[in-house]
């Protein structure tokens, strides 16, 4: 069985004055399972985190069938406890996480992590109940303080290219050893397409975990156009890495 772990991301949008807990999540969750999704989604464990990387994510691993194909399992849902949003902020964080959950458990495959039939979904789910949902925010400044150091700093990081054509993106430790770790471990798994290594001190990828976990943080490819701009391009050849 070949897994590799999928992470969602869900921005943020603006600074307010409440912390997810989880009775509140658990609630919702419920409530929107019922009015939204014709309660449709199977109940999965439910985590706060600290991290200061995402608000809301939405977590699955996928393996090869026996029979062809692949599965999504292993489902779960977190929100982070570092930043304040208001109660709506919070309750759309979870329905756009729901949405993700939604499309992956019933093993259907989108144009991208926000594709056609993720806004399709979220924009009837908008009209509908007359929600904000999006697919990406736009953060106060308050909330960037709040989740971003800001210092120039340089990062090596990892561009995932998959083939259904998604993107994604791992910042990894400044070591040898684990940056060809992860090279070749993600690049050589078969829903990958090619793995390109980089070295900037864009404070873009401060907000994001520095680790040589094999996972990837979904991006498109205008959020990375301008943080990849003057970029230095890291080579690798056999074991060894140059610039």
């Amino acid at each position: 069985m070949n897994a590799f772990l999928v992470v969602r991301e869900f921005g943020i949008r603006s600074v307010c004055n409440m912390k997810a807990t989880i009775p509140f999540i658990r609630e919702r969750f419920e409530q929107f399972n019922a009015q939204m999704f014709g309660g449709q989604l199977p109940r999965l464990p439910i985590r706060l985190s600290h991290a200061r990387t995402f608000v809301g994510m939405c977590t699955f691993k996928r393996r090869r069938l026996l029979g062809g194909g692949m599965e999504n399992y292993d489902f779960k849902l977190q929100i982070s406890t570092q930043i304040d949003l208001s109660e709506c902020e919070l309750e759309d964080t979870i329905i756009h996480e729901m949405i993700h959950y939604y499309i992956g458990v019933h093993q259907w495959r989108d144009t991208s992590a926000h594709g056609r039939l993720f806004r399709r979904l979220m924009t009837d789910i908008n009209e509908r109940f007359g929600r904000e949902v999006s697919v990406s925010h736009r953060s106060t400044k308050g909330q960037r303080e709040q989740l971003v150091d800001g210092g120039a700093r340089y990062r090596v990081v990892a561009v995932v290219r998959f083939l259904d054509g998604r993107v994604g993106i791992k910042v990894l430790p400044r070591q040898s050893q684990r940056i060809l770790y992860y090279y070749c471990q993600v690049g050589g798994h078969r829903d990958v397409a090619h793995v390109a290594l980089y070295m900037t001190h864009d404070a873009f990828f401060n907000r994001f975990p520095n680790s040589s976990s094999l996972k990837v943080h979904f991006v498109s490819e205008e959020e990375l156009r301008l943080p990849l701009k003057g970029a230095k391009v890291i080579d690798v050849e056999g074991n060894m890495l140059s610039m």
